[in-house]
Formats: C-alpha cells, sequence, structure tokens
C-alpha cells in the first residue's frame, strides 16, 4: 500500500479523484496528508471535508521552487504523517534535489500534455499554439529536469478547431482523473 503525501496549489480535482479512488477500492492507498504551498487553495477545503491532515506550506521566500526551509519541513511533514510517497498534484513549484533524494523514484507528477511535448507551463496553450492534432495527460516520475522523468501513463484527447485554452483543458482534465489513480495504483501493485 502506499501512504501518498498529495502535494497540490489549486483546486485539488486531482487529489480528489485520487481520494475517490482509494473509497471506491481501485487504488490500494491512503492518503497521508495534503500539503498546499498556498494558503487558501481549494485542495485544502477538500482535504479537510475527506478528513486528510491538511497542510499549508510557506515557501518564501521562494516563488517557483521548494526549497530551503520549506523544503525541509517538507519533508519533516511527510515522515511526520507516515507518508511514504508523494503525488504532485497540481503543485506549481519546482521540485530540489533534497526531495528528490529522499524519496528516489517515489514521487510522481501529472502533466496536462502528451510529453515530451510541451513541458512546462500553460500546456494547452502550447499545443493550441502549435497546432496540435491532439494533447493529453501525462503521469511521469519526477527527476531533476522539468516534466523529463520516466512516463508510467498518457491519456490522449484530440484538439478541436473551436477549441479555447479553457475547453481544451477541461477534457484533459477529465483525463487526468482516470490516469493518476490507474498510475498509482500501477505503482502500487509493484509495492504489495
Amino acid at each position: 500500500m502506499l501512504n501518498i503525501a498529495v502535494f497540490g496549489s489549486g483546486s485539488g480535482s486531482n487529489y480528489q479523484a485520487i481520494a475517490e479512488a482509494i473509497a471506491a477500492g481501485t487504488l490500494n492507498a491512503r492518503i497521508a496528508c495534503v500539503i498546499a504551498d498556498v494558503e487558501d487553495a481549494f485542495i485544502l477545503e477538500r482535504a479537510r471535508k475527506n478528513g486528510h491532515p491538511a497542510i499549508y506550506l510557506d515557501c518564501a521566500p521562494f516563488k517557483t521552487k521548494l526549497d530551503g526551509e520549506a523544503e525541509q519541513r517538507a519533508l519533516q511533514l511527510i515522515e511526520e504523517h507516515g507518508g511514504d510517497f508523494i503525488a504532485l498534484a497540481g503543485f506549481m513549484r519546482i521540485v530540489k534535489p533534497g526531495l528528490l533524494r529522499a524519496f528516489a523514484g517515489r514521487i510522481v507528477n501529472i502533466h496536462p500534455s502528451l510529453l515530451p511535448n510541451f513541458p512546462g507551463l500553460d500546456a494547452s496553450r502550447q499545443a493550441l499554439e502549435a497546432g496540435a492534432a491532439e494533447t493529453g495527460c501525462t503521469v511521469h516520475f519526477v527527476d531533476e529536469g522539468i516534466d523529463t522523468g520516466p512516463i508510467l501513463i498518457q491519456k490522449k484527447v484530440p484538439v478541436l478547431a473551436d477549441d479555447t485554452e479553457e475547453s481544451l483543458m477541461n477534457r484533459i482534465h477529465a483525463q487526468e482523473h482516470i490516469a493518476y489513480p490507474e498510475a498509482l495504483q500501477k505503482i502500487a501493485a509493484g509495492h504489495s
């Protein structure tokens, strides 16, 4: 069984999909804690409603990375709550080497494109600007690069002629909510 620390920055819809898969018995895992770098992120409210420890982590002075004292505090929080695996679910910071070493091979991320295409920020905009016929989502292990780790699962969605970033992201999110629990169960099955 995976004991997952979920990291997020926003609404937490992927966290919710993971929690629902656990409740349905299709994912052999438990949520150890939910950590957000935005004090009023809705993911924390979702976690509280689901009875999971919901923790705000102040990452100052850094705006785009989890480093320094905040990284050490994250490690402490994961240990305190019995986490042995990290799922980045809309966490908008770069994970640095301290966390990567402590959880080597035990950090996954979900990205809204078919990697290696459109890494980094604004993946749906990148897909639209490139005139891509399809895009999707990727669950991958996290390494020291930006969206470069080994791929676990990908789900495709077509890019429609009248798509906006929002309409495209809505379809990608629907596939993310399927892909993330599937990928985590694939990992959990290997840990049993």
